[in-house]
């Protein structure tokens, strides 16, 4: 048993017992957090918000056999900004869904945190549009070792006669490689789209266009397919 410090953003939380919330983090240096917040649906608990989601926070954890209790707590970014959009709150929800579906207990995640923290900070800013979530899960994927292929078979390598995406596959397949009728058909730019959204900064994402609406349905069965969930937040 021992006392120490980390950071974290709060991904969801639920109760415990009569008082308590255990409240779920993603930490940069060990991965998803499973803590407890002793007494915090009291009336007048000391940690007030500052355990609700999308809240990036400063933790003191006495740390325990099944979870660890926060002692202290201190808010690093509320993000408040983007709590005052609907649409802002429901992209975020996506976010942290996702994260907390793919983040491991006791790993270090620092490129799912920085990802997150990213697109957290770019909601705050004001930047709201589905192309921004699509290149979320895109990059969400890259960083758990599951980014789709663009721009070569996802089977032979070639980079030509590529019309069909393959989930199970892992992306886009030539016309050698697919089953016959098999993988789903791509409207023609869509390929370069996904790709693009892939590598480029969320600030650089442009604004909704006829591609947004066929690239998030996409993204979202690939991750769909390859988490083996429904990803509920984008139900909304």
């Amino acid at each position: 048993m021992a006392i120490r410090n980390d950071q974290g953003i709060v991904l969801r939380g639920y109760p415990f017992g009569d008082s308590h919330r255990v409240v779920v983090l993603i930490s940069p240096n060990n991965g998803k957090l499973r803590t407890v917040a002793k007494g915090v649906r009291k009336t007048k608990s000391r940690f007030g918000g500052r355990l609700e989601p999308f809240t990036h926070v400063d933790l003191v954890l006495y740390e325990g056999r099944d979870l660890d209790t926060i002692t202290q707590v201190s808010t690093i970014d509320n993000f408040r900004h983007l709590r005052r959009d609907l649409d802002s709150t429901l992209a975020a929800a996506t976010m942290v869904e996702v994260v907390d579906a793919v983040a491991q207990e006791g790993e270090a995640s620092h490129r799912l945190f920085l990802l997150l923290k990213r697109g957290l900070e770019t909601l705050d800013s004001g930047y709201i549009g589905p192309d921004l979530v699509t290149s979320f899960l895109l990059k969400l994927a890259t960083a758990v070792g599951i980014a789709p292929s663009f721009d070569r078979c996802a089977s032979c390598g070639r980079s030509e006669a590529l019309e069909r995406f393959s989930f199970p596959g892992g992306g886009v397949v030539c016309e050698w490689c697919r089953s016959d009728g098999g993988g789903m058909r791509l409207q023609p730019g869509l390929l370069g789209h996904l790709d693009r959204l892939s590598s480029v900064e969320f600030a650089a994402i442009g604004p909704a266009g006829e591609l947004t609406g066929p690239a998030m349905g996409l993204a979202r069965r690939f991750l769909e397919y390859h988490l083996d969930r429904r990803l509920l937040s984008l139900d909304q």
